[in-house]
């Protein structure tokens, strides 16, 4: 009951100390300019002005709302987090809803602010010809992978070598994933993201696997980390051997002695 109780997090709900309203406001904000600068960038027609796009965005958010929420911006690392049991489920649940509620208000601003020319190039993503819907899946399985991989690798905490560089390296990887997915699904990566676009300009082609197969390869990468890959060690402290515990004991002695002789 205990170990269910802390799996679903509700004391959270109740405790201010947690900042957990702190947290789903960041979630909202995060995706909100994920959205906003994403789908800003895709006029530009250009797989790699777009892919460096998403990756400088994600790094410089996760930069900003890390220490607040964990700047997960993506429910597929929501996700995955969740089912390695590094986010209770109730705050799992309420960041997806923000990270949700954030991209399609980020979608409608930049829709507001663009030119009536513009509304088709507002970061709807839709299979390539030839995709099929299974071949989308496993493209969005794969990409969602690779960020969540690199998501726990990077935010291990027996790594704080590469605490400061998390961001970066977590914003390279969505940029790799988005020079092969733009292509042949337009790389929607993040459910949050794909949904934003898909209900500010009412298209919802194929949406099952913008969802689905993001989804789903998070919470592979997660266990892939945790169960095959393992997570890093904390440095093991060396053991004493019962030569050097006899050399000390010897010289615990030795200076037991020299300090009675001086006293005598």
């Amino acid at each position: 009951m205990v170990n269910l109780k802390n799996a679903l997090g509700a004391d959270e709900l109740t405790d201010k100390k947690v900042g957990l309203s702190r947290a789903l406001l960041a979630e909202f904000f995060g995706t909100l300019l994920l959205n906003f600068f994403v789908c800003g960038t895709v006029v530009t027609g250009s797989v790699v002005a777009i892919s460096l796009c998403v990756g400088l965005v994600v790094a410089v958010v996760i930069q900003t709302i890390g220490h607040i929420s964990g700047g997960h911006i993506n429910p597929a690392v929501t996700c995955g987090l969740v089912v390695i049991g590094k986010v209770p489920i109730i705050r799992g649940v309420l960041y997806v809803v923000a990270q949700c509620a954030g991209a399609i208000a980020g979608s409608a601003i930049i829709r507001a602010l663009s030119a009536d020319t513009m509304e088709a190039f507002l970061g709807v993503v839709k299979l390539s010809h030839g995709i099929t819907p299974v071949q989308g899946f496993g493209i969005e399985f794969f990409l969602a992978l690779l960020l969540v991989l690199v998501v726990c690798g990077a935010c291990d905490a027996a790594k704080p070598d590469s605490k400061g560089i998390a961001p970066l390296l977590i914003g390279l990887s969505v940029s790799v994933g988005h020079l092969a997915g733009i292509p042949r699904t337009g790389a929607g990566m993040n459910p949050a993201r794909s949904l934003g676009s898909a209900v500010v300009m009412g298209v919802f082609d194929n949406h099952w696997v913008y969802w689905v197969g993001p989804i789903m390869g998070g919470i592979a990468g997660a266990l892939i980390y945790v169960h095959a890959i393992g997570p890093a060690k904390q440095p093991e402290i060396p053991a004493r051997t019962y030569a050097s515990v006899a050399t000390d004991e010897k010289e615990l002695q030795n200076l037991a002695s020299r300090k009675n002789a001086s006293l005598a």
